[in-house]
C-alpha cells in the first residue's frame, strides 16, 4: 500500500508507479480515508486511490464465485483477456471503460490485476464479512489540488468490515480508534531523470523518471489533530 510503503522507507514499483502521475506542483485531499467503529465491525471510507486495493484484498477472502458489478477503465484495449461478458465497452481518448455484470471466480478478476496493476478496478461486490461498494466511474486526474471550502470528502469508495487486520493495515499507525480521518498532501518538488536519457525514447523518460518531494499527512484521531511528513525519492 503506497502511503504505508512510503511512511516505512519503501519505494518500490508501486510506489513508482502511483506516483507517474504528478508532476512538480502540490496535491492536496489525496489518498483520503475516514474509520468509524461500529460495534465488533469497521464502517471505511476511501478516495480512488485505496480502490484497487481493497478490490484486491477482499477478493482474496471470497471461495467460490462472487456477483461483482462496475466498471474496469485502462489505456489498453482488454476485451481479449475477459473470460467474462461484458456490458458496455467505451473509449474516450484513449481511456477504455468496461462495464460488467457477471457472477465469477475471484481468481480471473485477481489474475487480470496481477497482469495490468495499472487498471483501475472500480468494481462492487460482498463476501461473508464485507461489503465492498466502489462508485462505477474513472478517478480525476492528478492536477495540483485547490481550496474546498466544505473541505475533502472521502467518499468514492465504502467498506464495511469485521476484519481487524486489513483495518490495521489501512490505518497502520493508529489501531485504536473510534473514528478517524485522515488526509495527504503530496508536494513534488524535483524529477528526478535517469542518467541515460539521451538514449530514451519520451515514453521511457517518463516512465523511469522519478520523483522527489515530500508527503504531509494530516490525521484527526478521537478529535485529536496529528502531522506528520515523509520525504520520498520514487
Amino acid at each position: 500500500m503506497t502511503i504505508k510503503k512510503i511512511f516505512s522507507g519503501i519505494y518500490d514499483d508501486e510506489v513508482h508507479s502511483d506516483f507517474l502521475k504528478f508532476g512538480r506542483g502540490e496535491y492536496k485531499d489525496r489518498y483520503l480515508l475516514e474509520g468509524k467503529r461500529q460495534a465488533n465491525k469497521w464502517a471505511i471510507k476511501t478516495g480512488p486511490e485505496y480502490v484497487n486495493y481493497l478490490v484486491r484484498k477482499c477478493l482474496e477472502k471470497i471461495s467460490g464465485e462472487v456477483s461483482v458489478g462496475g466498471i474496469i477503465v485502462s489505456t489498453t484495449d482488454l476485451r481479449n483477456e475477459f473470460n467474462f461478458e461484458i456490458v458496455k465497452a467505451g473509449n474516450f481518448q484513449g481511456i477504455r471503460k468496461f462495464q460488467i455484470d457477471t457472477i465469477i471466480k475471484p481468481s480471473e478478476i485477481l489474475a487480470l490485476m496481477e497482469k495490468y496493476p495499472r487498471a483501475f478496478y472500480a468494481l462492487s461486490f460482498k463476501g461473508e464479512d464485507f461489503v465492498l461498494k466502489v462508485k462505477a466511474k474513472a478517478p480525476k486526474s492528478a492536477k495540483p489540488g485547490k481550496e474546498n471550502e466544505d473541505g475533502p470528502k472521502a467518499e468514492f469508495c465504502s467498506l464495511k468490515t469485521n476484519d481487524k487486520e486489513l483495518v490495521d493495515e489501512l490505518f497502520f499507525d493508529f489501531h485504536d480508534f473510534k473514528e478517524i480521518k485522515i488526509n495527504h498532501s503530496i508536494k513534488v518538488e524535483d524529477i528526478v531523470y535517469p542518467d541515460n536519457i539521451d538514449r530514451l525514447k519520451p515514453t521511457e523518460i517518463r516512465e523511469q523518471s522519478k520523483r522527489k518531494g515530500v508527503v504531509i499527512r494530516q490525521v484527526t484521531v478521537d478529535g485529536v489533530e496529528k502531522v506528520s511528513e515523509s520525504e520520498f525519492v520514487a
